[in-house]
């Protein structure tokens, strides 16, 4: 990953490329919180260089917003790659990003129903990360393989990411996978598993 800062009035404009998933997240979380901590009006961030997204960058990015309106900044995206694109869409949390969103008004409902909307998306990446290590323990992948399997199974069956990491979480507890999206999953496995050995 490497990033860039400039000044654009009261606002950093954050220039990020390359891959943004668990091995970058701390380097991500530093460098926005940096930058947030030195901007008086808030972040826009450009993500057009961003090859590889992940659920892991995500969620910085959901605590990185977070922390800014508590200081009554902003985290908007001002470019993004289709990766970035692709994640938001399928995760719900583009309108998050979008700059009309940066200042909800508390006067109508707007910020309690962005807070809770905010809570659902850190609680279903939380799972989708679950997910995720459920598959590369059970068919030995690694992160960004498991990652590909859950998108591609996603887009597959036309099923939200969260409700696929949610089926999956549920057969720990001794629930089938429904047939039509454990063939999905079965099939986005043998297309980006190459499992080791």
């Amino acid at each position: 990953m490497t990033f860039s800062v400039d000044t654009v009035g009261d606002r950093l404009v954050v220039t990020v490329s390359g891959d943004l998933d668990l091995d970058s997240d701390q380097l991500l979380q530093k460098t926005l919180s940096d930058a947030l901590d030195d901007a008086t009006g808030g972040l826009e961030l450009d993500l057009a260089g961003v090859d590889f997204c992940d659920c892991s960058a995500l969620n910085v990015l959901l605590r990185v917003r977070h922390r800014a309106q508590e200081e009554s900044k902003s985290l908007v995206l001002r470019a993004s790659s289709p990766a970035v694109q692709r994640l938001l869409a399928l995760s719900g949390t583009f309108p998050l990003f979008a700059a009309g969103s940066a200042e909800p008004d508390p006067t109508n409902g707007e910020l309690a129903a962005e807070n809770a909307q905010l809570h659902r998306a850190l609680e279903s990446h939380a799972n989708i990360d679950l997910a995720r290590g459920m598959l590369m323990a059970s068919f030995r992948l690694t992160p960004d393989q498991a990652w590909q399997v859950l998108v591609s199974a996603s887009q597959d069956s036309n099923t939200k990411l969260h409700v696929i990491a949610d089926a999956m979480l549920r057969t720990a507890h001794g629930e089938a996978l429904p047939a039509s999206l454990a063939d999905h999953v079965a099939s986005a496995v043998g297309e980006h598993g190459n499992p080791a050995g």
